[in-house]
């Protein structure tokens, strides 16, 4: 139950399109369209799919989150090196390295026979599906004047439709195939890459960046810290739900202690690394992406419980619980169209805070109130508060940083934003597993609620611009 969002992307100059020295920007957006079909429709899908998986391999509800945890971890941590990788490299051979990930990562998960095997196919799988977007809009984004804009309302036309439908597909081929069909989905990206072939001249000679410059280098260790504090965290708060054994879970925070000093000596030693120091101690940055985070959490911790809830409350199957959710995951195509309206007459900040406001209103209309309603309504309220945030909040990146930065900005806000997509289901699960689901979704709506402390508390910044930067495109993004 995803839509798209808007995030500034830079690769190269701009191509002319439409003519024999330039791709046109229609049939290269019905190419990358149709490769983003079966990874969207993925991301809503599995949620419906999770209490027949936890039945399926006998393992308690509560440790299904990680099968959505996963994939944003991997998700998240994939998109900044992406767009490093995208210094060197062209979008196509990006493209086809995220395709083949995503694509064996989700024939692993649909073939595991335990939970721990379904979770690495699902963190391969992930680490595809980030790879994977950051390439098809880098690919669109390039082109020129019209073709840019007829390629990117291709995309975000297919991933919106596609988001929109995941949860209706993932009930449909849970009651009819099975749930393995479900986490299967995403290897349909395979036979279409093949559509891409056409393009594959077009595809190579956009981007490619500073193919021998700093930014083509990636810091491997400063990667690798970063990796390990935020897989720790997710780990730890999961811990109780997935049984941990005490040793091992102190053994896994000790990691997440080391990793947090290595990546703070790491910043210090080199300033121009994974991590830059002049980013982060940006004025902003940190900020926009904890609010962002938060409502993120939110979002995904209230859609790894709704499907469940909903068969309890109606006695159905998955098909029923997944075609109740549509309406909430049409939302985000609207709430999606309404963000660039919103942040014409009020401030990033403002808009920030009314969208946590939003999510954490969502939460608590799920643990407050029973039966299958207030769960659509509850759900629907998040995907809005999701579907504006990342549009806000990664847009935000030129007004906090210098031209030279924006890129590596909005790489990192984009990761702390989804690591919140990781946060949540990790949240909710461990809380579930020592409280009631009221109580576990009433600590969840904390996490919206600081962002809304942290977005007030913010000092109003500049309006978005009339028109974006001259290095930076404003392009649908997913929720």
């Amino acid at each position: 139950m995803e839509t798209t969002m808007p995030q500034p992307i830079r690769s190269g100059g701009p191509l002319s399109g439409g003519s024999a020295h330039g791709p046109d920007g229609r049939r290269l957006g019905l190419v990358l369209g149709m490769l983003v079909l079966p990874m969207y429709v993925a991301l809503g899908a599995p949620s419906v799919a999770l209490p027949a998986i936890g039945r399926a391999l006998g393992v308690p509800f509560a440790a299904t989150a990680w099968i959505l945890a996963a994939w944003s971890l991997t998700s998240a941590l994939a998109m900044p090196v992406t767009g490093r990788l995208l210094a060197r490299w062209s979008p196509f051979r990006v493209l086809v390295a995220g395709v083949v990930a995503l694509a064996a990562g989700s024939a692993l998960a649909a073939a595991g026979p335990t939970l721990p095997a379904v979770i690495v196919g699902r963190l391969i799988g992930g680490a595809g599906a980030g790879t994977t977007v950051i390439a098809v809009f880098a690919a669109a984004t390039a082109l020129a004047g019209q073709h840019r804009l007829r390629a990117l309302g291709t995309v975000a036309a297919a991933s919106a439709t596609a988001s929109a439908c995941g949860t209706l597909v993932g009930g449909a081929v849970t009651a009819w195939l099975g749930w393995r069909a479900v986490l299967a989905i995403p290897v349909l990206a395979m036979p279409l890459l093949l559509a891409a072939l056409p393009s594959r001249r077009a595809l190579t000679r956009i981007g490619g960046g500073d193919r021998d410059g700093a930014a083509g280098r990636l810091d491997v260790v400063g990667a690798a810290v970063l990796s390990v504090l935020a897989g720790s965290l997710i780990t730890v708060l999961q811990a109780h739900s997935v049984g941990l054994p005490a040793p091992v879970t102190l053994a896994v925070a000790a990691a997440g202690v080391l990793a947090a000093a290595g990546l703070w000596w790491r910043v210090r030693r080199r300033p121009d690394g994974f991590v830059p120091r002049r980013v982060i101690a940006a004025r902003g940055v940190l900020a926009a992406g904890l609010v962002g985070g938060t409502v993120f959490a939110g979002y995904y911790g209230v859609l790894f419980l709704a499907p469940s809830l909903i068969e309890q409350a109606t006695g159905g199957d998955a098909l029923e619980a997944g075609a109740l959710l549509v309406p909430a995951a049409a939302c985000s195509v609207l709430a999606g169209r309404l963000a660039g309206t919103v942040t014409a007459r009020f401030t990033a900040w403002q808009v920030s805070a009314g969208l946590a406001a939003l999510t954490a209103v969502g939460v608590l209309v799920v643990g407050v109130f029973n039966g299958p309603v207030p769960v659509v309504v509850g759900v629907a309220l998040t995907v809005c508060g999701f579907a504006g945030a990342q549009a806000v909040l990664v847009g935000l990146a030129p007004e906090l940083v210098t031209a030279h930065d924006r890129d590596t900005a909005q790489g990192l806000l984009t990761f702390m934003i989804n690591l919140g997509g990781g946060i949540g289901p990790a949240a909710v699960a461990g809380l579930a597993g020592i409280v009631s689901v009221p109580v576990a979704l009433a600590g969840l709506a904390v996490l919206p609620l600081a962002g809304l402390v942290l977005a007030v508390t913010r000092r109003p910044g500049a309006r978005y611009p009339a028109e974006p930067h001259d290095a930076v495109d404003f392009q649908p993004s997913k929720s």
